[in-house]
């Protein structure tokens, strides 16, 4: 865990050193549907050339919601970007890659596939590769509206424990994932 943890900073701190050369073509962005699962996030992405660009976005919820639930987690995904057109405008495709750890618990899940975080509660890691679509409507000259959509490959480790005061260990398992491995609805802030 901590591997995924010291190569996140160190994607992190890159992309701030290139996003202090490439000021003049940057956004920052936010994904707003995030935010309703109390998870603050950031975006920043900066211009390679005409028709690519590269977008480095994470969030993070260090907040527990009651006795038993919780849906403590960090995670990043970094992006490379084609652009149809020109960087910043309509459509894009990308490749993506997506790590962080988690400690989810004692949540009723709209999916099949955690119905066992309503009983218990699971600690790992994760890590992925996908392929994704999305689109930027310019709003103006500094905002826009952006949507992301992108499949692909996850790797989930993890510990079960159960819920309530003990907490005992339970288990263990590693899991493959296929399915969506990025959505996003931003609001996008283009720095000259």
């Amino acid at each position: 865990m901590y591997k995924l943890k010291t190569l996140s900073v160190i994607l992190f701190l890159a992309t701030g050193l290139f996003f202090s050369a490439h000021a003049q073509r940057t956004s920052i962005k936010t994904n707003v549907p995030y935010w309703f699962t109390a998870t603050p996030n950031l975006g920043v992405e900066f211009v390679l050339g005409e028709n690519l660009s590269f977008e480095f976005s994470g969030g993070f919820n260090p907040f527990k919601f009651g006795d038993n639930k919780q849906m403590k987690h960090w995670v990043v995904w970094p992006e490379l970007r084609y652009w149809l057109d020109q960087a910043f405008d309509g459509h894009f495709f990308g490749i993506h890659a997506v790590g962080g750890q988690y400690n989810i618990g004692g949540l009723d899940l709209p999916s099949g596939r955690f119905s066992g975080v309503k009983t218990g509660r699971y600690q790992g890691s994760a890590i992925g590769l996908g392929l994704s679509y999305g689109y930027k409507w310019i709003l103006n000259d500094r905002w826009g509206i952006e949507v992301t959509l992108g499949g692909g490959f996850a790797r989930f480790n993890y510990d079960i424990y159960s819920l309530g005061g003990s907490g005992q260990k339970t288990g263990e398992n590693t899991k493959n994932y296929f399915g969506p491995t990025k959505g996003a609805i931003s609001f996008v802030y283009l720095i000259n």
